[in-house]
């Protein structure tokens, strides 16, 4: 059986109760990732990125680009 949590990390430790089905478990395997806190720090940079004139203007400017292309044809 395979079971999915996301912990909170306290004091460099996790805490994890097991469902009823691991009951009679002698032992089971733990793997760690941080991919969930990789993911948040990428949509934070997001909304911030959101918000930045610099960014925005980049991306003004690579709109303005495309915008003289659209309407070509191949």
């Amino acid at each position: 059986m395979t079971y999915k949590i996301v912990c909170p990390v306290k004091n460099n430790q996790v805490v994890l109760t097991l469902p009823p089905a691991f009951s009679n478990k002698k032992q089971v395997t733990v793997y760690v990732d941080d991919q969930t806190d990789v993911k948040s720090q990428k949509l934070d940079a997001l909304k911030i990125a959101a918000k930045d004139p610099l960014f925005l203007a980049d991306i003004r400017e690579v709109h303005a680009d495309f915008d003289s292309i659209e309407h070509e044809t191949l």
